[in-house]
């Protein structure tokens, strides 16, 4: 009677432990496809807010007309190019559209002369909706590698074949406010 007693309790306890084990990598694997999601949300919010700059820029750029315009439309126009494979545009393009932004609108006196000095706020605030956009997606794709790299995760397989998603690093320092252009005297 001990014997069977004692087999019952082995038995028993390796189901307990193999259902300890099959819940606690149900539940990594849950987490990793959630941080998952995470990527590809905050991966099209950047799309978004990229697409968003993109349109400014374009604005801007007919307002401005010249040198500033012309340089502002070509960055805007190879911004909007061929997406790479994770659906955003390339890296160094972005970088360059955000560095003529930049110039354009740190010439007030062009800016008030071409009357487009309204398009300030929006360029500012689609300058700061892609660098909040980055750090966004840059932390869900650091928090998501930093769970692929568990040993549970790579010896169990657990992020079956979904691609290790890549930082988008790009110069997305927004532009500096220039002084506020004064509201012409209708005195």
């Amino acid at each position: 009677m001990n014997e069977q007693v004692l087999a019952v309790l082995v038995v028993v306890g390796a189901l307990a432990a193999a259902l300890a084990c099959g819940l606690y990598l149900s539940w990594r694997a849950s987490r990793l496809h959630r941080l998952h999601q995470r990527v590809d949300r905050s991966r099209a919010g950047l799309r978004t807010a990229l697409d968003r700059r993109r349109e400014t820029a374009v604005r801007l750029s007919r307002a401005l007309g010249g040198g500033h315009g012309r340089a502002l439309a070509a960055a805007a126009a190879a911004a909007a190019g061929p997406a790479g494979p994770d659906g955003l545009g390339g890296e160094t393009a972005e970088s360059a559209l955000s560095r003529a932004l930049r110039r354009a609108l740190a010439d007030p006196a062009a800016l008030r002369a071409a009357g487009a000095a309204g398009l300030l706020p929006a360029a500012a605030s689609a300058a700061r909706g892609v660098h909040l956009a980055r750090v966004f997606y840059n932390d869900a794709v650091s928090d998501t590698r930093r769970a692929r790299r568990s040993r549970v995760v790579r010896l169990f397989r657990l992020s079956g074949g979904a691609p290790l998603p890549e930082f988008f690093e790009i110069d997305d320092l927004p532009p500096e406010r220039p002084a506020p252009v004064p509201a012409p005297d209708t005195m």
